[in-house]
Order: structure tokens, then C-alpha cells, then sequence
């Protein structure tokens, strides 16, 4: 039998909630973000969730229990996934502005994972453009979400700290040892198996 010249990396989990004092009735958008010897072969690179609020139960939490799922392969860890989140909601107008970007890599370790990513909105950098997108209802916001998962240009971009997104991540990987990769066991998760028997 030949020898992989590929490994796999399975990846499922949800969405499961936000943290955004101040604002209610928002949804989440996700998307992929990956290097180029990365290619999808199963799943969705994107998505959107739904609106949701908070509930006298919970009246700080928004609860969306939005699915991911997708399969990826590649010859080499470099460029390893992403997942970048932002979070929109309505203004005092009712037109729909970024209230957080955030992203974190899928997890190296198979198993079961949990994360809570700190997201974040831009800022205007003068006065002049402070007022002006207070005037049209317009703050700002980067024209690629993607940007978020990148170094470049990020040192002169300022931004604020605005919320919490909790996300949920079931790992499996295939002959990813075979290559000579070791990602070795995570200390208190909960493994799953370590390879995607029928792929």
C-alpha cells in the first residue's frame, strides 16, 4: 500500500453563543479562512446564522447553536484553518452594522474543543470621520471580514474591544501522523477517534 500523500482534517461543532452588552437581536456570519495547499472537499466555507435575542432565562447571552461542519485536505499544516466570525445587528435606524469581528484557528489537537474568541469592532481615526459616520448611521467596518485573519496591515488598524463569541469544535484527523506530523493528545479534552475510518 502507497504511502498518504495527503491528511485529512474534519471539523464539526457549532456556534453556540455571543455576549454583547448593550445590543440585542444580532446574527453571526462565519467563513473559512486557509492557506493554499488547504482544499475543501466536504462542508460549507460560509454561512450565516440567525437573529437571535436574549431571553429573560439568559438576559446577557444570545444563543444561536449554529452548526459548522466542513472536511478539508492538504499536504502540509501551513496556512492550518481559520474560522473568522462577525456579528451584525441593528442601529438606532434599523440598518444592519458590524457590532464584532473576531477569528481563531480550528484546533490542532483532535477532540472535543471549546473557545470563547474576544471580538472586536474598528474605529474612526479622526474626529472628522467620528462624527461623520455618526451623522449617516455608518461606523466602520473592513470591506473583507477575511482581513481579520491576516497580519498584514493589521498594526496601523485601531479597533475596541466589544464582545465575547463562544464556539464549539469536534476535531478528527487521518494520516496526518503517517506524514510525520505529531500533534500529540490534548491534557483534559475529550478525544474523539483519531482517524476518519471510511474516507
Amino acid at each position: 500500500m502507497a504511502a498518504p500523500s495527503v491528511f485529512l482534517l474534519a471539523v464539526s461543532g457549532e456556534i453556540e453563543s455571543g455576549e454583547f452588552p448593550g445590543f440585542d437581536d444580532l446574527y453571526c456570519k462565519f467563513s473559512f479562512v486557509y492557506g493554499q495547499d488547504w482544499v475543501p472537499t466536504a462542508g460549507l466555507e460560509e454561512g450565516i446564522s440567525q437573529i437571535a435575542s436574549k431571553s429573560s432565562v439568559s438576559p446577557t447571552t444570545l444563543v444561536w447553536n449554529f452548526p459548522i461542519d466542513i472536511t478539508f485536505k492538504s499536504t502540509n499544516p501551513f496556512g492550518w484553518p481559520q474560522i473568522v466570525l462577525s456579528v451584525y445587528g441593528p442601529d438606532f435606524f434599523g440598518h444592519d452594522v458590524v457590532r464584532g469581528y473576531g477569528a481563531v484557528h480550528v484546533p490542532f489537537v483532535p477532540g472535543r474543543h471549546k473557545r470563547t474568541i474576544a471580538m472586536f469592532v474598528p474605529e474612526s481615526t479622526s474626529r472628522l470621520q467620528q462624527l461623520t459616520s455618526w451623522f449617516t448611521g455608518r461606523p466602520p467596518e473592513f470591506t473583507d471580514p477575511k482581513v481579520v485573519a491576516q497580519g498584514e496591515g493589521r498594526e496601523v488598524t485601531r479597533v475596541r474591544s466589544q464582545g465575547f463569541v463562544t464556539i464549539s469544535f469536534n476535531v478528527i484527523t487521518k494520516d496526518l501522523h503517517k506524514l510525520g506530523y505529531d500533534v500529540g493528545q490534548g491534557q483534559g479534552q475529550t478525544t474523539g477517534p483519531q482517524g476518519l475510518q471510511g474516507l
